[in-house]
């Protein structure tokens, strides 16, 4: 049949990167948003997202996250420290 694997081979996560790199984001938003007003840095933010794990893509993968959100306004990177904007934390309230 047309719908069966022919190769008989493991198919590859149908996770584009793209979709991986939303999913990071939206963790990294979740995670500073709960640990609010605590003030973190991106290394602490990848230490605890990661379970202290030194791969590099790891925090490559939070590290692209919290560019990609502070570029969208909803993080605030100061100081070496990153947080969640006024208008971030006013749309998780509103979520609640």
């Amino acid at each position: 049949m047309a719908d069966q694997n022919p190769t008989d081979r493991a198919l590859p996560d149908s996770a584009s990167p793209a979709e991986a790199d939303r999913k990071i984001e939206a963790t990294v938003l979740a995670f500073l948003l709960d640990e609010h007003p605590n003030q973190l840095t991106v290394p602490e933010v990848s230490w605890a997202l990661n379970a202290g794990a030194e791969e590099f893509a790891a925090g490559d993968a939070v590290e692209r996250a919290v560019r990609e959100l502070v570029g969208a306004g909803l993080l605030h990177h100061d100081g070496g420290y990153v947080m969640p904007t006024r208008a971030a934390l006013y749309c998780h309230r509103l979520d609640e």
